[in-house]
């Protein structure tokens, strides 16, 4: 695959995050399954990692 901008792996970073944290505040608030709190934070865990390993993020060489 092709790498991703810099500007859409973050936004990917940040909606991964999100996602995960929705989804804790949601399981203390209602009662959810455990598939649908499995399901959300595989999607999170999911859009973290693609950011991470398709996202064009040069290090500092010196």
């Amino acid at each position: 695959m092709k790498k991703i901008t810099k500007r859409k792996a973050l936004i990917l970073l940040s909606i991964g995050m999100f996602v995960i944290a929705t989804s804790q505040v949601f399981s203390y608030y209602f009662e959810l399954p455990d598939l649908a709190k499995g399901s959300f934070v595989g999607i999170g865990i999911g859009l973290l990692l693609t950011s991470l390993i398709f996202g064009n993020f040069k290090t500092a060489s010196s």
